[in-house]
């Protein structure tokens, strides 16, 4: 039977529960997800939400229909389905997850061999057709369904970022946000000298303490407070399925994710001179002034995790950063991490003697930035246009590879259109001068608002 499916977006799969994603709907993805990729081997998993067994077992039964042999991990995070991929020789993987959004929301992140992301224009597209056409591919012999563990390995590949010896016993707060952060952290923490404060710390898809999502300011509460009250070295929070984690210094500061790009693309230089660092338009001088002096090579690519990603593979680029709060490694099978990041931050404050405060400090006075700015508008392409006719002919530059970035002498910014939402997200930094960065962030938003 022909149905619409409105739950594919530019990068995955995600939507309300049961009007946009269903049982019947993840059956038809999983089994078209096995035609499209020709699969004989594929690894699933899933996040806490209460939705997400019975909507991993749908996957799996539309992968096993079509003859594939299913390798299930279980309760994860989204990066343990990449490295699984990579480490079972799998064709593909499936991870059953609606990151940060509401309870009632659930999604899925579709891979094909060695963890390279599937998006809109490498197969989403054609994976919707099949599932809204549902043609099943049924297969003479019925696939199979085991239930692996890879979480050992995988925690032997985390640690293979720091030098354990080099790690002092520092305090950190970690907040997983009710999500499956825990999982992780648990396996780690036996192996590292520090002493963690958890909070929010069992999975739980009814989400007793809210939505995991550390961008909201509402969320960052109990990490600030913990922070302060435990005098601990910094906190670290991540979202549901953790691809992405937040920082706050010993100050309980909440630490944009721009200069945390900064930071790993310096740190990972060190260990691989002369390596390619990817970064996105949004705000970037920060990280062309670390990445220059630290002799590396900056390389800026499309915002988007399956752009990172390929341009990444594309120059074979050591790390890529998005301001968003996803690192990607080479060593990842250019995917992200958010397990990778605090342990190297970490890594840094042990082996530095400073602060987190300290490693960033400087570089936030340097290179003041306004943090995403989100604004609701009633035609994105129209208002791109206005902000073009407006700053273009006084702009030293003027990019256009990710909606428009303008440069100027003293400033600059970056205004796109959400590829999920129905809003323009404006960036803005400046060199040196934060009252200068306010006022143009005030300039524009009248222009963009008016």
């Amino acid at each position: 039977m022909t149905l619409e499916i409105t739950s594919f977006k530019a990068y995955d799969i995600r939507g309300r529960i049961p009007d946009q994603l269903n049982a019947d709907v993840v059956y038809r993805i999983g089994n078209a997800t096995a035609a499209f990729l020709d699969a004989k081997r594929v690894v699933v998993g899933r996040d806490m939400r209460l939705s997400s067994e019975e909507f991993s077992d749908e996957v799996i039964r539309g992968l096993t229909d079509a003859g594939v042999e299913v390798l299930d991990i279980g309760l994860c995070g989204t990066e343990m389905v990449y490295f699984g991929v990579t480490h079972l020789a799998a064709d593909g993987g499936i991870m059953v997850t609606a990151s940060h959004n509401p309870a009632d929301y659930n999604g899925l992140k579709l891979v094909r061999e060695e963890a390279r992301p599937i998006s809109a224009d490498t197969g989403l597209a054609d994976i919707r057709k099949l599932a809204e056409s549902d043609e099943r591919r049924l297969a003479g012999a019925k696939g199979s369904r085991t239930a692996v563990s890879i979480f050992a390995p995988y925690i032997e590949h985390m640690l293979s970022y720091v030098d354990i010896d080099q790690l002092r016993p520092l305090k950190l707060v970690v907040n997983a946000g009710n999500g499956c952060a825990g999982i992780a952290l648990d396996g780690l923490e036996g192996r590292l000298p520090f002493e963690l404060i958890k909070l929010n710390h069992e999975p739980d898809g009814t989400f007793p303490n809210g939505i995991p999502n550390p961008l909201l300011p509402e969320n960052r509460t109990a990490t600030i407070e913990a922070v302060k009250k435990q005098g601990a070295a910094m906190g670290i929070a991540w979202d549901g399925d953790f691809d992405r984690c937040f920082f706050f210094d010993e100050q309980g500061g909440f630490i944009e994710g721009y200069y945390v790009v900064g930071l790993l693309a310096e740190s990972l230089l060190k260990a691989n001179p002369g390596g390619k660092i990817v970064h996105d338009p949004r705000l970037t001088w920060n990280t062309l002034a670390i990445v220059e002096a630290a002799g590396g090579v900056a390389v800026q690519s499309k915002s988007g995790h399956s752009f990172i990603k390929e341009t990444m593979r594309n120059v074979d680029a050591v790390y890529g950063g998005e301001m968003s709060a996803h690192h990607y490694f080479r060593n990842f099978s250019y995917a992200d991490s958010g397990m990778i990041p605090w342990l190297l931050v970490a890594e840094l404050v042990s082996t530095t003697g400073k602060s987190l405060s300290e490693l960033v400090g400087e570089r936030q006075a340097l290179f003041p930035a306004s943090g995403e700015i989100n604004r609701e508008v009633a035609d994105a392409d129209a208002a791109l246009e206005t902000l073009h006719n407006q700053y273009s002919n006084d702009a030293k530059k003027v990019d256009d590879l990710d909606g428009y970035s303008f440069e100027f002498d003293e400033w600059r910014f970056n205004i796109r259109k959400s590829n999920t939402e129905p809003v323009v997200r404006l960036n803005v930094e400046s060199r040196g001068g934060a009252d200068l960065m306010t006022s143009k962030t005030r300039e524009v938003l009248r222009i963009l608002e008016g």
